[in-house]
């Protein structure tokens, strides 16, 4: 079964993708929740128009995405940890932490889930991080974890 993503499901899509599915997983789960809509001749054509209008919104959100990973790729942003003296830290450093970390140093703000930490960080140090602002925009920031 062929459904229209409404929003953004992760590891299926981005918001207005066609996209195909089992018909369980679309009729219990996707449509229910409101995260898609079956793709019938008149969803489709529905989708179509919607498509174009959006097309010019999408290039000022892509361009504005663009900038702000230029800002946030040469930004060392800092993340504050609790660590024993030994440099291992309590707990681990989370995305959510991450993106408070970009809301304070840049303003932007980023949702945890769009950013990808390759590993546990359980030390300080200077780590890497991936982020996606956008479903063309992908980043990568630099932060530094330091002991509060």
């Amino acid at each position: 079964m062929e459904v229209i993503l409404k929003q953004d499901v992760e590891k299926l899509g981005y918001k207005d993708d066609v996209v195909k599915v089992r018909n369980g997983f679309a009729l219990n789960f996707l449509v229910p929740r409101n995260l898609a809509v079956i793709a019938t001749d008149t969803n489709r054509k529905i989708h179509k128009e919607n498509m174009k209008q959006a097309e010019q919104k999408t290039a000022k959100i892509k361009l504005s995405a663009q900038k702000t990973g230029e800002q946030l790729s040469t930004t060392l942003l800092r993340v504050a940890a609790k660590a024993a003296e030994t440099g291992k830290i309590y707990g681990s450093v989370t995305p959510l932490q991450v993106s408070e970390a970009i809301r304070t140093a840049t303003g932007f703000e980023v949702d945890r889930r769009r950013i990808k930490i390759p590993k546990d960080i359980k030390d300080l140090g200077t780590y890497t991080a991936k982020v996606d602002l956008h479903r063309e925009v992908h980043i990568e920031v630099k932060f530094e974890v330091f002991a509060e």
